[in-house]
């Protein structure tokens, strides 16, 4: 197989992938526990860990990815910002409803959060990104998505790679893997490729079958 050419911003639109994903379950747990199945209190309360993810990836975008595009495409950033305030209004919502065990409510609000996540995760990728791409140079997107990834505590990281690959599909496993071993240090990488091998569990031969040299990567 014909090893992919990840580049920078592909690290961008797997995490994307993987908060569509994850919302998407936490949004169809909220709806089956408003019609009283038991049992899936540990998913809905999932969202909070969720937003922590998407708080630190918000403030990255603004750190980073913003300003890049600002320099070439003056204004359009603008908008995303306000989304970013937005989601975070939205966030506020369900938590109100979750801490008040209003199952209902609870249900509404995760609904209206997916919805409005969704629309804003849709025009990232096929606006906001696609000038990055076009317009910023490839080391300048390697810079941006480095100082996004710093914004992740670094002893909150092992959480990450545990929430994040299980949500993702083949494709985006193996170019976060690939731009991770591009960027990484060795021994950083090394610690990384564990944390991978053992959130995917038996999926792992998938993703060594598309990276060959992850199996020498100890």
């Amino acid at each position: 197989m014909e090893a992919v050419m990840a580049g920078p911003i592909d690290a961008v639109v797997a995490i994307h992938n993987a908060f569509r994903q994850d919302m998407k379950l936490i949004d169809a747990a909220a709806l089956d526990s408003a019609r009283g199945k038991p049992g899936l209190e540990a998913t809905v309360e999932r969202f909070k860990f969720f937003n922590e993810v998407l708080e630190w990836h918000a403030h990255g975008e603004e750190l980073a990815i913003f300003p890049a595009l600002e320099a070439c495409a003056p204004s359009v950033a603008e908008a995303y910002v306000k989304d970013h305030r937005a989601l975070d209004a939205a966030f506020d919502s369900l938590n109100r409803a979750v801490s008040v065990r209003d199952a209902l409510e609870t249900a509404r609000a995760t609904k209206a959060f997916r919805f409005y996540l969704d629309v804003h995760l849709d025009k990232e990728d096929g606006h906001l990104y696609r000038l990055i791409k076009e317009r910023v140079s490839v080391p300048d997107q390697g810079h941006a998505v480095g100082v996004m990834a710093s914004t992740v505590p670094e002893d909150r990281f092992p959480e990450l790679v545990a929430w994040m690959f299980p949500l993702m599909g083949h494709d985006d496993r193996e170019n976060m893997t690939r731009i991770w071993q591009m960027v990484m240090p060795p021994e950083a990488f090394a610690g990384a490729r564990q944390l991978v091998e053992e959130a995917i569990g038996d999926e792992w031969s998938e993703l060594t079958r598309r990276i060959p040299e992850l199996e020498g990567a100890h």
